[in-house]
């Protein structure tokens, strides 16, 4: 009954008319005039009474040095107050503190975790094959070395093995690797994985609890029992601060015989500034990044990103754009670019694949007339086949090609190795049995990232690139982004790991990703950012904080933002302490009395309140529209 009562106490409403109870008080008294019940009687009761009960829990259920808390030193101050017929002092106390508490309640929320997406990822049924013949069954049936199809389109139930057929498949959600996977017999595949093409017969490895997914569902539960709410300043002085001030308020006591100048060292001593340092500032940057649309989800956070000395990108989606983009057009044979290109675009428009549909888009973006197709086959995970003007037209991987009976040249070879050492992927064209030209195909780089390095850098703040995507291609794009430290080939679980072992080294690790195989490392790390306007809505819940415009030309705004904020939060801290050691000697020598040294309490808060608030609207090297603009104003100082 008394929690609850405590609970409706310090609801916002209830904190806000307080507020007006304890001013009602204050503008009643300069007036001279008296009620039959000063209003600063509601403040203590609202506000004073959750405070009491706090005090009184920690003395019951907590052991040791912790039972002596911050809500103690407030109620003796209150009581104290109190015992010597000054309400207001008592009121203004116990609000001031219930203040600073639904500043720091508005600040402190913790990020969802998005857990119940990413369940709703897994199919709850496979298609099993018994005799030559398909059942569907529910999930949890499913067996080990059950042989089950997966048809185009299909979320893959289970992790297992290809004993028959080809396909793509979209590992995204693993690797965060932007293109498809090609598939055939032996290759492994995971569960919550999607088959883009091909239908295709795979053997029960891995099931239920033991699969990818649920793997994946397990480590972000994790990561995210192991984040630890912040613990609150006030308490963290709470052990020093409270038996100094009984002490100092008993010397002066019995030094003095004086029982007003103790009373009123209690209530000076009261650390209301000290805990408003912390959530005013928070609230005051909160509001600052919201304006340029970076959203953070709690003060922990804008904390943590203040001791951020690493930072570790995901690739796609993020260094990138992810998004396929033809990067080059090389004719091998006696036809120039613009024809290559229109005969492979309009061999490639009847193509489901995502590298066929991003080379007929980039034929139309160049205004490029497409030929009608004659004919059109195509075989899952290796190329497609057509006939153009009469032509025959063959597209596909080199091993396809060679497959076809097609000769590739050793200069032709050497040129596919130099994109694919550029993280580009090939599609090789042939037309009437000779291979005519190449259409590489790649990734977008964004092109503030060599900049938002550089920027991280002059902030002694390390970069390191943590990829599903092969080691050449992790290369290539670490050299253009300006990163030198690289991890490539990692499934979920070894981004996991290799942001621990940077916690492990000493190391606060933000993470910045966009991908649903980027949950658990954004949990793990000390700060995760998710790209939130592409991103997926997995991604965005798992993190601390989410750029809205996928513009990572905010990561060293952010940087600075929360370097500030910390030192905001010190300096306020220092101030209130001063403010309090100056008060006590006043307090001691008699110059200030129970109420004056609330008034000088209370003007110490407000300035704490003040100088937090002057974050708001402070240049940050704020970012700009358009990347461009903003890499120049940071790399200038502006």
């Amino acid at each position: 009954m008394l929690e609850e009562v405590c609970e409706k106490f310090e609801s916002v409403p209830m904190t806000i008319f307080s507020g007006v109870m304890i001013l009602l008080s204050f503008i009643l008294s300069t007036m001279n005039i008296i009620l039959p019940i000063d209003p600063a009687w509601v403040s203590v009761i609202i506000s004073g009474l959750p405070i009491i009960h706090e005090a009184v829990e920690h003395l019951i259920e907590r052991e040791g040095l912790e039972k002596i808390s911050s809500p103690l030193l407030i109620s003796t101050a209150l009581i104290a107050a109190l015992l010597i017929g000054d309400v207001f002092a008592a009121g203004e106390v116990a609000f001031i503190m219930a203040l600073g508490e639904m500043l720091e309640d508005m600040t402190t929320g913790k990020a969802r975790v998005g857990l119940e997406k990413l369940i709703n990822l897994t199919p709850q049924q496979g298609r099993r094959i018994v005799e030559g013949k398909e059942e569907l069954i529910p999930l949890d049936e499913i067996k080990i070395n059950d042989v089950l199809r997966v048809l185009p389109g299909e979320t893959i139930p289970i992790d297992g093995v290809i004993i028959s057929g080809t396909s793509s498949v979209d590992q995204s959600i693993m690797t965060g690797e932007s293109l498809p996977i090609d598939k055939g017999v032996g290759d492994e595949v995971f569960s919550g994985t999607i088959n883009r093409f091909g239908s295709m017969d795979i053997k029960a490895a891995k099931i239920n609890e033991d699969s990818s997914l649920q793997k994946l569902i397990r480590m972000v539960k994790d990561a995210e029992n192991k984040k630890a709410p912040m613990q609150r300043i006030a308490d963290k002085w709470a052990s020093i601060l409270v038996p100094v001030a009984m002490l100092i308020a008993l010397v002066s006591y019995f030094a003095t015989g004086d029982i007003i100048r103790a009373v009123t060292v209690l209530i000076v001593f009261c650390p209301c500034a000290l805990v408003l340092a912390t959530p005013t500032a928070i609230m005051a940057a909160i509001g600052q990044a919201t304006k340029y649309g970076v959203i953070i989800k709690s003060g922990e956070a804008l904390e943590n990103m203040g001791k951020v000395d690493t930072i570790t990108f995901d690739k796609t989606g993020t260094l990138t754009f992810g998004k396929l983009d033809v990067t080059d057009v090389i004719a091998t044979s006696n036809i120039n670019a613009k024809t290559l290109l229109k005969l492979t675009a309009s061999a490639e428009s009847r193509s489901e694949h995502p590298l066929g549909k991003a080379i007929t888009n980039h034929a139309g973006e160049s205004e490029i007339d497409l030929i009608e197709v004659d004919s059109f086959s195509m075989k899952s995970g290796k190329g497609i086949n057509a006939v153009v003007e009469g032509r025959e037209i063959i597209c596909g991987s080199e091993k396809y090609l060679l497959e076809n009976g097609i000769n590739i040249s050793s200069e032709s070879k050497d040129i596919i190795e130099n994109l694919r050492t550029q993280g580009k992927v090939s599609v090789l064209t042939a037309v009437d049995g000779e291979l005519v030209g190449i259409i590489a195909l790649s990734d977008i780089i964004r092109p503030s990232t060599n900049g938002v390095v550089a920027s991280l850098k002059d902030m002694a703040t390390q970069a390191v690139l943590l990829t599903g995507d092969n080691k050449k291609t992790a290369e290539y794009f670490a050299s253009r982004a300006g990163i030198d430290n690289i991890k490539a080939d990692l499934l979920p679980e070894d981004k996991v790991s290799s942001i621990i072992e940077l916690q492990d080294q000493g190391r606060t690790v933000c993470m910045i990703g966009d991908g649903v195989n980027d949950a658990p490392a954004l949990k793990t790390a000390d700060v995760g950012i998710a790209m939130g306007s592409m991103g997926s809505d997995i991604a965005v819940d798992a993190a601390d904080i989410a750029l809205m415009n996928d513009d990572i030309t905010k990561i060293p705004y952010l940087k600075r933002l929360a370097n500030a904020t910390i030192k905001t939060i010190k300096f306020g801290i220092s101030l209130s302490l001063l403010i309090n050691f100056i008060a006590i000697i006043l307090s001691l020598k008699g110059i200030l009395t129970p109420v004056t040294g609330a008034l000088v309490h209370n003007g110490g808060s407000f300035l704490v309140i003040m100088i937090a608030a002057l974050l708001y609207d402070r240049n940050f090297d704020k970012p700009s529209d358009s990347d461009e603009s903003h890499l120049q104003e940071t790399l200038s100082g502006n």
